[in-house]
């Protein structure tokens, strides 16, 4: 079955169309994503703003005429952390339904979580010597996702609201940002982080998301990106400190030219990220993470297939 899955995220809108054995192994078709800034402002306006809408909807459009053009014969699209926040987010669910046909299911943390524990993990089970503990740890735009799991059974989950786009918009306001303005971002970050669960240590550790596959591009030294090569790295803390300390005092620009890995779109939003990263590292006692390029459009696409395929009363 070719399914199709899109992700709004805060920072983010990724397109996966992929066809499913009924094994549940899953096979690429394609996988693509443009920077949206869908939760530009939404942190402390409360609302998505007209250009937004109108730049969203016209995403959206091409990514489910990619979906049909490629024969998906379902389309599935879910909406996190800003749509969770916008006061006018529904208004967007609304316009995108009877604009375009697409309807979008607003996910909750818990089940944002859920989903993409099974998207990230997915890679990893059918592997050889699998282990058994698995922990997500996704850093959004809007929000940061922590699940603990045993193979593919979720069993603890959790949600804050504090993510790489919304830390950057209400601390990190200039490039490069101030150190007072670091340190204060560092002890919020910090404050958070202390309310997740410690890891066992047999516990897998799995990063998800922008920030970590930026950094394992950045460690690999990827002349081009290449999700098969970031996908199962491992990134030593160390690593990601050294590199966070060479970009405490670049601008944007910068940043750019010294990494050429980090995206335009990204590189404003990719210290609050790496803070939110070092952060929760230093909480779980652990000396680094293994990359993922999976995530919430994996675990969509798979339980899309879940319901379509599950025997009718």
């Amino acid at each position: 079955m070719r399914i199709a899955s899109i992700d709004i995220g805060t920072n983010t809108i990724l397109l996966l169309i992929a066809d499913i054995a009924a094994d549940g192994t899953l096979a690429v078709v394609r996988d693509e994503q443009v920077i949206a800034r869908l939760g530009k402002g939404v942190d402390a306006n409360r609302r998505i703003t007209a250009e937004t809408f109108t730049r969203v909807i016209g995403l959206l459009q091409k990514f489910k005429a990619t979906a049909e053009a490629n024969g998906a014969s379902n389309v599935v699209a879910s909406g996190t952390s800003a749509l969770r926040d916008a006061s006018n987010g529904a208004e967007l669910v609304r316009d995108v339904k009877s604009r375009i046909g697409l309807e979008i299911n607003v996910l909750s943390g818990q089940e944002e979580a859920e989903l993409t524990y099974r998207g990230a993990v997915s890679e990893f089970l059918r592997t050889p010597g699998a282990q058994r503990s698995y922990a997500v740890l996704d850093i959004g735009g809007g929000s940061t996702e922590l699940t603990i799991g045993e193979e593919g059974a979720v069993l603890r989950k959790a949600s804050l609201n504090v993510g790489a786009l919304r830390l950057t918009e209400r601390l990190l306001k200039t490039s490069p940002p101030s150190a007072p303005a670091i340190s204060q971002a560092v002890s919020e970050v910090r404050s958070w982080i202390s309310t997740l669960p410690r890891l066992l240590p047999s516990t897998h550790l799995i990063g998800v998301a922008g920030t970590v596959t930026t950094l394992a591009a950045i460690d690999l030294n990827l002349p081009v990106y290449d999700p098969k090569r970031v996908s199962g790295h491992f990134i030593r803390l160390e690593m990601i400190e050294q590199i966070y300390e060479k970009l405490l005092t670049k601008s944007v620009g910068e940043m750019i030219r010294t990494f050429p890995q980090i995206q335009l779109g990204r590189a404003d939003i990719l210290l609050a990220g790496i803070i939110v990263l070092i952060e929760a590292l230093k909480r779980f006692g652990v000396r680094g993470i293994t990359t993922s390029d999976r995530g919430l459009r994996y675990g969509l696409a798979l339980h899309e297939f879940s319901k379509a395929t599950a025997p009718r009363p």
